[in-house]
């Protein structure tokens, strides 16, 4: 019982050491736009981005590019893991406001 007790906090501390060397990106969305509408990321690894919503509305971060999909509630945030990624750039757009809701990702 200690020996499966014992393997299971270290298999969580692995995780979370590992969680640690995710770098974290923040995406905007204000007056139905992203900000920055051009995020540098890294190439080859794991990101984190935590797309914070700050109108009262929701929007949908969508991503044909990166197959990704969530709604952000209005004066909320999410998060959502990408890559890791090839070099190049990855679009996004928000569904509720596809014509002023823009950005792409540019991988290097």
């Amino acid at each position: 019982m200690k020996y499966a007790i014992g393997l299971a906090l270290g298999v969580m501390l692995f995780a979370t050491a590992a969680q640690a060397d995710i770098k974290e990106f923040v995406i905007t969305i204000q007056d139905h736009k992203f900000a920055p509408a051009e995020l540098e990321v890294p190439a080859k690894e794991k990101v984190k981005l935590v797309i914070e919503n700050k109108d009262a509305t929701p929007e949908e971060f969508e991503s044909y590019d990166l197959n990704r999909e969530k709604v952000v509630g209005g004066n909320s945030k999410i998060v959502v893991f990408v890559g890791p990624l090839e070099p190049g750039e990855y679009k996004f757009f928000g569904e509720f406001n596809e014509d002023s809701a823009q950005g792409k990702i540019v991988v290097r």
